[in-house]
Formats: C-alpha cells, sequence, structure tokens
C-alpha cells in the first residue's frame, strides 16, 4: 500500500528506567480530566461537589517531551493574551479496555509522568460562555508538556504524595494527588464507558489550584513526589 502524501510521525514521550531514556511510549490520545481538585473547580467558578467527570481532548502532536533536567521553550501562542500553566498527575494506559470495573483499573495503567496542561484563558471562557467546544482553548500546538514516564513495574501506583508548580521560582500551584475528587481507577473507569481506551492512550488528570498567566520570559519548574520534575521556559513565537 502506498500514501499519497507522506504520513505524519508518530508521538512519543521517553522512559524513565534506571536513569536510561533509550526506550519511548508512542502515543494514540490523549485525554484530559476537567476540574479534578475542588479548589481548582472553586477558582474556575463551578462546584466543588464531586460530580460525574467531564473530559476533553488534545491531540497526540501537541505532546512536547522535555528530557529529565533539561528546560525546554515553548512559543507564546498565537491569539490569546492569557496563556496559564496547569501541572497535572498524567497516566499512560498499557492495556486497551471497554467498560473497565475500577477494581481492575490499575492493571491497564503502562505508568506515570508529570504534565503540563498549557490553556489560552481567555479563549476558554469566551467558548464557556458560549457553551462552544474548547478545542481553540486547549488543543493547541505545544500545549502537552510532558516528562519523561516511570513504569509502573518500577514505581508502584503513586496514591499520595504533593504536586506543585513555580514560575520564576515563586509557588503558584501547590497541592496533593490524594486530593484529587476523582482518583486514578475511577477515571478509567468513567472514561472507558465512552471510548475503548487503547495501549498508548494519555490521561491528564486535572490540575490544583493556583493556576495563573504566562508571559514570555517566565520559567516555569513543577514536580510530582517520585516522578521527577519539568521544565520549561515560554518565548516568543
Amino acid at each position: 500500500m502506498s500514501y499519497v502524501i507522506t504520513p505524519a510521525s508518530y508521538s512519543a514521550v521517553p522512559v524513565a528506567n534506571n536513569n536510561e531514556y533509550n526506550e519511548q511510549f508512542p502515543i494514540h490520545r490523549i485525554y484530559c480530566v476537567g476540574r479534578n481538585y475542588a479548589a481548582h473547580a472553586r477558582e474556575m467558578g463551578g462546584s466543588p461537589e464531586r460530580e460525574p467527570p467531564f473530559f476533553f481532548c488534545k491531540p497526540a502532536d501537541a505532546i512536547v517531551p522535555v528530557p529529565a533536567g533539561e528546560s525546554i521553550a515553548l512559543a507564546y501562542p498565537s491569539e490569546t493574551s492569557n496563556y496559564h500553566h496547569e501541572i497535572e498527575l498524567v497516566v499512560a494506559i498499557g492495556k486497551g479496555g471497554k467498560n473497565i470495573p475500577e477494581k481492575h483499573a490499575h492493571d491497564h495503567i503502562w505508568g506515570y509522568a508529570v504534565g503540563l496542561d498549557m490553556t489560552r484563558r481567555d479563549l476558554q471562557t469566551a467558548l464557556r460562555e458560549k457553551g462552544q467546544p474548547w478545542e481553540l482553548a486547549k488543543a493547541f500546538d505545544q500545549s502537552a508538556p510532558i516528562a519523561p514516564l516511570y513504569p509502573v513495574s518500577r514505581i508502584g501506583h503513586p496514591k499520595a504524595g504533593s504536586i506543585w508548580l513555580k514560575v520564576n521560582g515563586e509557588m503558584r500551584q501547590a497541592g496533593r494527588v490524594e486530593q484529587m475528587i476523582w482518583p486514578v481507577t475511577e477515571i478509567i473507569s468513567h472514561l472507558s464507558r465512552y471510548f475503548t481506551l487503547l495501549p498508548g492512550d494519555l490521561i491528564f488528570t486535572g490540575t490544583p489550584s493556583g493556576v495563573g498567566p504566562v508571559i514570555v520570559g517566565d520559567t516555569l519548574l513543577g514536580g510530582i513526589d517520585g516522578l521527577g520534575e519539568i521544565a520549561v521556559h515560554s518565548i516568543a513565537a
């Protein structure tokens, strides 16, 4: 079989394995959970109550792999004047499934990482007020930086730990992953009712409170206990 145009290359994330990064995890889809921390739900004008989770997607090529110990440049996106950071725990799916019971969800996880859900906040607000989809605000180029993936076989399943982000050395976001309204196992079970999850899927699990603006020249450093750190800096497009 021949293609009429050259197929796009696939996106992948390096795997952290005993300080070696010569293995890659190929990306299929990116799912994101909205408002999964009560304090963040409140700061976005939503309810902090435990409501059914909602999801949005990013394209696989929104991924920006960030090597361990390095900082990657992110171009300030077009058509926004309010560009925001959101630090998140990312779950990598290694075994597919549909209608996955919560008690079996851990069996489908390949690994975990630190990620950033970068957002055009002004566009998101305008789209939300019109009842329109969020793609322009969430699914743009370079909107999903991610640090190397840590395999479950190496670290197990993180159940607790701090999650934080600093901008230019100042703490902006600080929370704990066990504060998620919907924990990872419930997210996977719920999401698999609507999508057949496949190996290579990533799930960004939501962000704690403290989201805020990023301007050209800013340096972001974030991390999660046991999963290392992610560093990026904002540059003019």
